[in-house]
């Protein structure tokens, strides 16, 4: 119990160097990534935008439906506002995901289309729409996912971090919330307020971000685990519990229904066995789970490798 009392103490935020509340490090608006990128930026302002409505809230800012003016197209914008009394905190996660995305530029990514800021110091960063919302909306809609259709999504969501690990991008917070879908059944990896883009190859990756419930054990106990981990395993041991629950509908490590605090998931997490899949799943994917829940970081599958596992390399047909 002592070991649980003294990591709740710990800082779970990030400690970055100081920025500016009213100027990120990099010039705005955002820089084209490709011809694509370059045409619907310039094209595009602040001003040729019409709210719809609101999908959702959270990290200290809303998200919006818009529909630009002139094409009736339609696009996220996430805002942010620049009050003197905002949390200092959130605004660097927003320069962090706006440095992020400025860096990206693949299928398995929601796309920015755009970086505003308003002399009242508001932030909003245009984004590609989703229609269907997130995994975690159509688990709540539409139930628990089949094999067929979570190997899908599991060969979508790889090739993404297969994108991000390549440019050196750990996102440390993938979860059935962050993972946009689109009627075509596209699924993107989205909110990167926590993600860290690695500096070298042994940078340390051990700070207590993202969200708790999707954490690997060496998150939550590095001194257990080793400080210095390998950061991009633990992006695979969240897939496999984000896999996990849409299969289940509900958390893994927790009965359906239970909301957790941080002590029990601490305790689950790192002393208790992984989730295991009940007997009815096969045995492609429940070896797909076993590789991605190892609770040693080094024997966790890298993305390469799980992209060759039978579980989503076999026809779709």
């Amino acid at each position: 119990m002592a070991l649980v009392r003294d990591r709740r103490h710990l800082n779970l935020r990030l400690p970055i160097s100081e920025l500016s509340d009213r100027r990120p490090r990099f010039p705005l608006p955002l820089p084209p990534n490709t011809s694509t990128t370059t045409a619907s930026s310039a094209a595009i302002s602040a001003s040729d935008l019409e709210k719809l409505q609101v999908l959702g809230h959270g990290n200290g800012g809303t998200v919006y439906k818009v529909r630009h003016k002139r094409t009736d197209a339609l696009y996220a914008l996430k805002v942010v506002q620049g009050h003197s009394d905002s949390d200092t905190a959130v605004r660097r996660q927003v320069f962090r995901e706006m440095d992020i995305l400025r860096r990206t530029d693949s299928p398995h990514v929601v796309r920015c289309h755009g970086i505003f800021e308003k002399p009242s110091g508001d932030i909003a960063i245009l984004m590609e729409y989703m229609n269907l919302g997130t995994l975690e909306s159509l688990l709540k809609t539409h139930g628990t996912f089949s094999e067929p259709k979570l190997a899908d999504v599991a060969r979508q969501v790889l090739n993404g971090l297969n994108y991000l690990h390549g440019h050196k991008i750990i996102h440390r917070d993938l979860k059935p919330s962050n993972l946009l879908v689109n009627d075509k059944m596209e699924v993107k990896i989205a909110d990167f307020g926590v993600s860290k883009i690695m500096g070298r190859t042994l940078d340390a990756c051990n700070s207590y971000v993202g969200t708790c419930a999707y954490m690997s054990p060496e998150r939550f106990d590095p001194d257990t685990y080793g400080g210095n981990y390998n950061g991009y395993a633990g992006d695979i041991w969240s897939l496999g519990l984000t896999l996990l629950e849409l299969y289940l509908g509900h958390f893994p490590f927790l009965p359906p229904g239970q909301r957790p605090d941080w002590a029990t998931l601490m305790c689950a997490i790192c002393f208790g066995d992984p989730p295991s899949l009940p007997e009815d799943a096969s045995e492609g994917f429940r070896s797909f789970i076993e590789c991605c829940l190892q609770k040693e970081s080094s024997e966790r599958w890298s993305v390469d490798k799980l992209l060759t596992h039978p579980f989503v390399c076999k026809d779709p047909r």
